[in-house]
């Protein structure tokens, strides 16, 4: 499992970064733009390419954040176990139902 685990934060890390690059010169070019939050979100609504990038992101972040948290909590902590994994799958779907929750209301707006 630890080397599934690696190879899964590895390539979620790699999606991440690319996610994060287009998600940040977005912002970039939406500001220096001038558009307003209800520009950006007539511009969103209804966009699957939108959707299905942002989704892509959320799936990644709902993935490489409780790994990386279970190997923090793994080395300063005690708490190991069923109970570790259980409380990060948990952790990993409330990230996954909240992040496409944003992604379903802004797409829908």
């Amino acid at each position: 499992m630890s080397a599934a685990l690696f190879a899964a934060q590895r390539l979620t890390a790699f999606v991440l970064a690319a996610a994060v690059a287009v998600h940040l010169g977005t912002i970039l070019y939406a500001v220096r733009g001038g558009l307003t939050a209800a520009e950006i979100l007539a511009r969103t609504h209804g966009n699957v390419g939108f959707a299905l990038f942002y989704g892509v992101f959320v799936v990644a972040v709902a993935i490489h954040a409780p790994i990386g948290l279970r190997n923090i909590l793994r080395e300063w902590t005690p708490w190991r176990g069923r109970s570790l994994d259980v409380a990060l799958a948990l952790f990993a779907a409330l990230l996954l139902a909240l992040g496409l929750r944003a992604v379903f209301a802004v797409f829908t707006s």
